[in-house]
């Protein structure tokens, strides 16, 4: 087998892990009435503490037009409070509600049960190898989407 099918081949795989795992995660937070966009921000919220619209536009990388559409849904959800920044009128301070708190507890313990349930069975030196192997492929594939950003 010449190596372009085999790196075919893998693609398709790779290709095929990122559907499988799509699909799982949107049916998942579906459940919880969430889309992947708006679990994207409260793990942010998470990571960050109670911060600005501003500053959670930004870690997202949106416009502050999609970061207030994603918010209104998580308000309006019971997920998160929308307040007067303490120190800046024109911002606007976003934390979590006691729900969302909660929620995000499940997320997170649901988090750490798939990847036992997915890695636990594997061999410590494959699991490394697949570590070290993944962290190469990510690498060269934000070196390939940095290059054609440039180029667009």
């Amino acid at each position: 087998m010449s190596y372009t099918h085999r790196y075919r081949l893998a693609l398709d795989r790779i290709l095929e892990l990122v559907v499988v795992l799509n699909d799982d995660m949107t049916r998942s937070l579906a459940s919880y009435g969430l889309t992947v966009s708006r679990t994207h921000l409260l793990w942010e919220l998470r990571q960050r503490g109670p911060t600005t619209q501003k500053a959670l536009a930004d870690a997202l990388q949106v416009s502050p037009r999609t970061v207030t559409g994603l918010i209104d849904g998580l308000v309006s959800s019971g997920f998160v409070t929308r307040e007067p920044h303490p120190s800046d009128r024109r911002a606007t301070h976003v934390s979590f509600t006691e729900w969302g708190v909660s929620i995000m507890v499940v997320l997170e313990r649901s988090h750490a049960e798939f990847a036992q349930a997915l890695f636990a069975s594997m061999p410590d030196t494959d699991f490394d190898c697949f570590v070290v192997g993944l962290d190469q492929l990510l690498g060269r594939l934000r070196e390939h989407v940095a290059a054609s950003a440039e180029d667009a």
